[in-house]
């Protein structure tokens, strides 16, 4: 039986799309925003994460490398401490004593840091490496910081911070660390969009298949970026400096051991490090008050700046848990003056910690690091992944056409004014994420005008 022919009038061929609503209108400017903020912004990070995976291994490489200097055999009864500095000075009169970390285990040798040694870069110390049975220096290498990274890992950190171009390098870091938080949750958003869509990427080969790995990796790892983004940022340069300045506005900056005091008779500095004949309290004694205030090792002792101040006695153990308690000692009496624990600090000062330890790699140890390289390893196939789906957009031998301009065009106001409040405030907070995304959006502005204005000129074609 035939059909009866359909009475619904046919749609208009030139009827306007409905217009979207809800996330919809958000989308199309979400995916430019990842797309070119992972353009531009991918080779800085692909830096980073080249140079933080070797940060990451790294770790394991200083202690073979430097295993004579590290290591010792193990033996029956240490000698004191003043005893171990002396044939540290003997072996190396250069320069002043500037910290002193005792042999923290049965076979790990004693650092003795000298500041202003010959051929020492002035922010660098000496570390010479003593045995704590024998006394026997088994070398001395140059050290970076309260890290105590020794050449190879201190060469590879700083390349990673600062591409050894020193404060204006780390402009790059900084630009990395403020974008990839967008970059990743951005890509969040995309992924599960198009999964509440049910819009699937299927297929195996081509562009679909890089989407999906892309897509795949990116929200297994994206937790993981966000973490590490957050807390670069708390050591940069600008960012750092607003995230200081909020944290001590809410009364949760780190706190510092008080190591000023009276006049102690001028018997600080090198005297009291020394121990010697008797002036000051010396090293022993002044470890041994830091012991009955229950400083385990790992500890380090700095010896007075001056003839007012007091030696300074700190945990230095940044691994799980957490050794971060310090003491204040009269270098004269022997005597604890000022007391500071780890479990007293604030809770941001804490997280900041805990972050910046978990973000070098060092507070679960080699878990710590394998996941590290795991998550840059990650960020470099998405970027090569996020380029060659560009490739494979295009045609011949070119790239593919970007994301279309005027995304924003279709936010409504009510949703696009508080956004763009939010974005300003942002980029106040966080400098490389606003002047670069200010910089876009005006070179942006620009080329849609220049482009509007030349298809205005083009003469109408006849029908």
């Amino acid at each position: 039986m035939p059909t009866a022919p359909s009475t619904a009038p046919a749609p208009a061929p030139d009827a306007p799309a409905p217009p979207r609503r809800g996330w919809a209108t958000l989308r199309p400017l979400v995916l430019r925003l990842h797309f070119y903020a992972g353009v531009l912004v991918a080779p800085f990070l692909l830096v980073a994460a080249a140079t933080g995976f070797l940060y990451a291994g790294a770790f394991q490489a200083e202690k073979l490398l430097y295993a004579h200097e590290m290591h010792v055999p193990a033996g029956d009864t240490k000698l004191p401490v003043s005893q171990q500095v002396a044939a540290a000075r003997k072996a190396h009169p250069e320069g002043t004593v500037s910290a002193v970390r005792p042999s923290p285990a049965d076979d790990e040798s004693t650092r003795v840091m000298l500041s202003g040694a010959d051929g020492v870069d002035a922010d660098h110390t000496l570390a010479v490496f003593v045995d704590p049975y024998t006394a026997e220096v088994r070398g001395a290498v140059e050290q970076y910081g309260s890290t105590g990274a020794l050449p190879l890992r201190t060469w590879i950190d700083e390349f990673h911070r600062d591409l050894h171009l020193g404060e204006p390098g780390r402009l790059y870091s900084e630009l990395a660390a403020s974008w990839l938080w967008v970059i990743a949750a951005g890509g969040l958003v995309l992924w599960f969009s198009r999964r509440r869509a049910q819009r699937r990427v299927r297929g195996t080969s081509g562009r679909r298949r890089t989407l999906g790995l892309h897509g795949t990796v990116g929200v297994w790892a994206a937790l993981g970026f966000l973490f590490l983004s957050a807390t670069g940022l708390t050591w940069s340069t600008y960012a750092g400096a607003h995230i200081d300045d909020l944290r001590t506005s809410l009364r949760q900056a780190t706190p510092s051991i008080s190591a000023g005091g009276g006049d102690h008779g001028g018997h600080g500095g090198a005297a009291a490090t020394g121990g010697a004949g008797g002036q000051g309290a010396g090293l022993d004694k002044v470890l041994a008050a830091a012991r009955s205030e229950g400083l385990s090792d790992p500890v380090e002792i700095v010896p007075p700046a001056d003839a007012s101040s007091a030696f300074v006695v700190r945990q230095v153990q940044r691994a799980w848990p957490t050794k971060q308690d310090a003491v204040a000692v009269d270098p004269v009496s022997g005597e604890v003056t000022d007391v500071l624990r780890f479990e007293d600090f604030p809770v941001l000062a804490k997280l900041t910690r805990w972050g910046i330890d978990l973000h070098t790699g060092v507070l679960f140890g080699l878990v710590n690091q394998i996941a590290l390289m795991a998550l840059a390893l990650a960020l470099i196939l998405l970027i090569v992944w996020g380029y060659r789906m560009w490739w494979q957009r295009g045609r011949g031998a070119s790239f593919g056409r970007p994301v279309p301009r005027g995304a924003w065009r279709q936010v409504p106001p009510r949703v696009l004014v508080p956004l763009a409040a939010l974005v300003a405030a942002l980029g106040y907070v966080v400098p490389l994420l606003g002047i670069p995304l200010a910089g876009f959006v005006v070179v942006d502005a620009v080329r849609g005008e220049i482009a509007h204005r030349r298809d205005g000129r083009r003469p109408a074609r006849a029908e």
